[in-house]
């Protein structure tokens, strides 16, 4: 057999590099963020008993995070817990909120506007930034603390200004965008298993 084009050859080398990378991400996340993901539990299973929601936000990888994991909770995320729908909302689905918003408040205040027309004290904002520096999820906190609605931040890098606007900030230890991103959604499933499994199972 001849050699393997160097095209390829450094293709199986990035996804080596790339699996690696991920995993190690998430290494450093069980090691250095387990006490955070341990409070946003249990700031999120005190506002359903409390009957009240979740809040979620983002701009693109994070808005779909964001809609992803209010959907975890609407519907359900382990098929062998049987339990009522559990009251979560993306503020990223409503183009017709946003483009309004951003057309007539400025993109800035999209995610703030909705948090003041649909929270309520004692709801949960989870508010998602690779960079913590997303302002329109830096506002949605701000507003939030205003309406003493509990806020969790999913952060990554050095947490940026999120990190001091939001009362518990999960801050993924790394500073590629797509790693962060990959803790984000991994995150969101441990912190979303585990309520429902303390709720229901």
């Amino acid at each position: 057999m001849g050699h393997l084009p160097l095209t390829l050859v450094y293709r199986q080398s990035f996804i080596q590099d790339s699996l690696k990378a991920s995993a190690e991400t998430k290494l450093k996340i069980a090691e250095q963020c387990n006490g955070d993901i341990s409070k946003a539990i249990d700031i999120i299973i005190r506002a359903f008993n409390n009957k009240k929601k979740i809040l979620l936000c983002g701009n693109g990888g994070s808005a779909a995070d964001a809609q992803h994991l209010a959907t975890e909770f609407v519907i359900r995320l382990s098929p062998n817990i049987k339990r009522p729908g559990l009251p979560a909302i993306a503020l990223t689905t409503d183009v017709s909120t946003l483009t309004a918003g951003a057309n007539d408040i400025g993109y800035d205040n999209v995610f703030a506007r909705s948090i003041e027309a649909l929270g309520n004290e004692g709801d949960v904002l989870i508010g998602i930034s690779t960079s913590g520096n997303s302002a329109s999820v830096n506002n949605a906190f701000i507003k939030a603390r205003e309406m003493k609605i509990a806020t969790i931040g999913f952060l990554g890098k050095d947490g940026g200004k999120a990190k001091e606007l939001c009362d518990l900030a999960i801050v993924v230890p790394s500073n590629d965008t797509q790693r962060i991103q990959e803790g984000h959604i991994t995150i969101g499933h441990i912190i979303f298993q585990e309520v429902e499994q303390e709720m229901f199972g």
